[in-house]
């Protein structure tokens, strides 16, 4: 409709070839009236889709933009529309520089450009332009963009060095450690724009017009990822930590968010996730945190799982399930079923020496027999899922933190049975104060729950027979 597509014409449900890219050389060959000298070839490196939008950038460094453009409006000056384009358009105001990151939100687009030609360590430089009715671009005031301005927290000269960014509906994020690191690395996330859901994570629910750093965040780790929702926030650190903030009420982002006002979000600071299973609280080996609109995705295990929390409508959560989920759930990866293997073409000759080999009865018997091993595997994941979860919560209601590995009674790891009592016993000696009177607590609590329930039965027996005595008294 307004051209993100690039693409004229109708919507279009299946993936469609952006022709253009193929008849467009770099945009130095766009400026060359040589016509001797042939097109430099073009390929895309990096792509980012926002409200009513697509960019992408190419391998020269080149910033291309369609969809709902910033323009200026006609017949006033000064005046700021958005008007559709079909077709991918230069970013002319980086000629001469290298675009290395971007991210857009509905209305607006941030991105990161080398200093100078090409792109040396840490001299990317902030950009930002369009929409900024709540102080998105972070340039100071409210006033809309219709060409890239400099944000100057992160100018040429700035002692931070920018290397991520993110944008939500309406705000936006940014990683940036020191240029000149002391002994200890320094990490930032900084966040500005609407903060009304908390998803600045300042801790009020007020908007930023320039970056401000979120300061119950570490600065003693490596953020590495950083995404935007529609209204929260999601950092990962190279240790295996994980935080989000914001959201709207309802959606799922944590399971015991306090409030401090209506206009709140579930978390106006940043909640630190645990993965909850056997391995540990931390989530190993993180490459990537993304966030949709209500939910988020964190790719861990140097790719190999990927967990997912929040809204949980349509599968989006990919657990096998459309409830919402409170804390981070391991996602069915990889496909438990052979659907999504691709086809490899073959010829004539081919598919007859594939139908000779075998008995084709045999070969529909193991596929049958395959199918039905996955469904039990995938049957078993999800029981083993709920498990893991439902040891979480009783465990942390009992000792006040999530379940760990080492939780594991160690006669349990080697030899598969535990003697209940003498771990009991053992664990007992070894903890302190503060945990055994939070034991002490949790059975008072206990046990003063079993005599009230004790005591409103032998109530209930005392009424039935007075009332059974009045009866046969008549």
């Amino acid at each position: 409709m307004d051209g993100q597509l690039g693409l004229s014409g109708d919507n279009s449900a299946l993936p469609r070839l952006v022709e253009q890219f193929n008849e467009l050389g770099s945009p130095d060959s766009l400026t060359d009236k040589s016509e001797t000298k042939p097109k430099a070839p073009i390929k895309i490196c990096s792509v980012k889709g926002g409200g009513m939008m697509s960019l992408a950038i190419d391998n020269l460094g080149a910033l291309w933009m369609w969809g709902n453009c910033p323009r200026q409006s006609s017949g006033s000056e000064g005046g700021f529309s958005f008007e559709g384009s079909f077709t991918p358009t230069p970013i002319w105001d980086f000629y001469g520089h290298t675009v290395v990151k971007v991210a857009c939100g509905n209305e607006h687009v941030v991105a990161l450009a080398s200093a100078g030609e090409t792109h040396k360590g840490d001299d990317l430089v902030c950009y930002s332009w369009g929409n900024n009715s709540h102080g998105q671009l972070g340039l100071g005031d409210k006033e809309s963009r219709l060409r890239p301005e400099i944000v100057q927290k992160f100018n040429q000269d700035s002692p931070w060095a920018v290397y991520e960014v993110a944008c939500g509906a309406l705000h936006t994020a940014l990683l940036a450690h020191k240029k000149r690191p002391n002994d200890t690395f320094e990490s930032v996330c900084w966040t500005f724009g609407l903060g009304d859901k908390g998803q600045l994570g300042h801790g009020t629910t007020q908007s930023a017009l320039v970056p401000e750093p979120v300061k119950e965040l570490p600065q003693s780790v490596h953020l590495v990822s950083v995404d935007c929702g529609l209204f929260h926030t999601s950092v990962v650190s190279s240790a295996g930590d994980v935080w989000s903030w914001g959201m709207e009420k309802g959606l799922g982002l944590c399971p015991d968010a306090s409030f401090t006002n209506n206009e709140a979000g579930d978390a106006i600071s940043p909640l630190l996730y645990s993965c909850n299973g056997l391995i540990g609280s931390k989530f190993q080996d993180p490459i990537q945190v993304g966030c949709g609109a209500a939910h988020t995705v964190l790719v861990a295990h140097d790719g190999y799982k990927i967990w997912s929390w929040g809204r949980g409508r349509s599968g989006v959560l990919g657990n096998g399930k459309t409830n919402d989920c409170f804390i981070p759930s391991i996602v069915l990866w990889p496909p438990l079923t052979e659907d999504f293997k691709p086809e490899e073409l073959k010829t004539g000759g081919e598919e007859d020496k594939v139908a000779e080999k075998g008995d084709p009865a045999k070969a529909a018997e193991t596929d049958k027999r395959l199918s039905l091993a996955m469904e039990e595997m995938k049957l078993l994941q999800s029981k083993l899922s709920v498990m893991e979860r439902y040891a979480s919560i009783l465990h942390g209601s009992i000792f006040g933190k999530p379940f760990d590995e080492h939780d594991i009674p160690v006669s349990l790891k080697n030899s598969g049975t535990a003697d209940i009592a003498k771990e009991w016993e053992d664990m007992l000696e070894s903890v302190d104060r503060g945990k055994l009177v939070r034991l002490e607590m949790f059975y008072r609590n206990m046990l003063a729950g079993v005599k009230d329930k004790q005591m409103k039965k032998r109530i209930q027996e005392i009424v039935k027979e007075c009332l059974q005595s009045s009866t046969t008294g008549k």
